[in-house]
């Protein structure tokens, strides 16, 4: 991340971005992208306003430019209300907030967020979430780097992840998860409790079925390996009076599959 924010010079190799090359065009990169690190400091005597005034000015906006684009910041990440408050008064979450502010008052066009949701509470993160769901509706490429996985899962359509150095998978998030699950597995959940062991006894022996596997409220379902349409599943059980209250694949979520992936190594996404 430091590479393409032009911190850091790479020992090899080339990286672009939005078509420039770090060694040759790094000005031009600047103008382009946005760069919050995880943690970074505010100055405990500016106000909120004060704060991105400053560096809308460090950027070369000027005059009444600068007051509309420091107004249309704090309206976008929702802290117009803390704008005449001490930026050290501030939660986790709105200095985060405040932050991503200061990131986008050049109006980048590549984010490059690191932990933007760490040792945030759960309104915060949520809050934070949202917003870089907003961002992505606005057209900005956003990069994460995160170790909340579940989190990326939830905001992120691609997903890279780099272990040893090495970048082992670069797709979109229900590929990555896809390349680590062998069976489909189906979570059958009858109306009827005392149902149970008839959903066990009608599919257990069906051609596309492996395994059935009995749990407190529903029956887990393993699919043999070449199995993609299982559509006469539910009718089957329908067919034989069983009510369905629940009848859905089981979700392997991106901590598994990033645990597969590196065989337990520890690295980040």
């Amino acid at each position: 991340m430091r590479i393409i924010a032009t911190l850091l010079e790479p020992t090899h190799g080339e990286a672009y971005v939005c078509d420039h090359s770090v060694h040759t065009a790094p000005k031009e990169i600047r103008r382009l992208v946005g760069y919050m690190p995880d943690f970074f400091g505010v100055y405990d005597d500016m106000t909120v306003v004060e704060y991105l005034e400053f560096f809308a000015a460090a950027y070369r906006i000027k005059g009444q430019q600068r007051k509309n684009r420091v107004d249309e910041m704090l309206d976008i990440v929702d802290l117009d209300f803390k704008r005449d408050a001490f930026a050290n008064t501030l939660s986790r979450g709105q200095t985060q907030r405040l932050g991503l502010a200061r990131t986008l008052l050049h109006d980048p066009q590549v984010l490059l967020l690191d932990e933007p949701l760490s040792g945030l509470d759960p309104r915060a993160r949520i809050e934070m979430r949202n917003l870089l769901r907003k961002l992505g509706e606005m057209g900005k490429t956003i990069i994460v780097s995160s170790h909340i996985l579940p989190e990326l899962a939830d905001v992120c359509n691609k997903v890279g992840i780099i272990d040893r150095g090495e970048l082992k998978q670069n797709a979109k998030v229900t590929e990555v998860i896809r390349m680590v699950r062998e069976h489909t597995v189906l979570v059958v959940t009858p109306h009827r409790p005392d149902d149970m062991q008839r959903v066990i006894d009608l599919l257990a022996g069906h051609d596309k079925v492996q395994d059935c596997e009995r749990g407190d409220a529903s029956v887990r379902v393993v699919l043999k390996s070449d199995v993609e349409d299982y559509s006469d599943l539910p009718k089957l059980l329908i067919d034989n009076d069983i009510l369905l209250r629940g009848f859905n694949e089981e979700e392997l979520d991106l901590e598994s599959a990033f645990m597969a992936l590196t065989k337990g190594t520890s690295t980040r996404m």
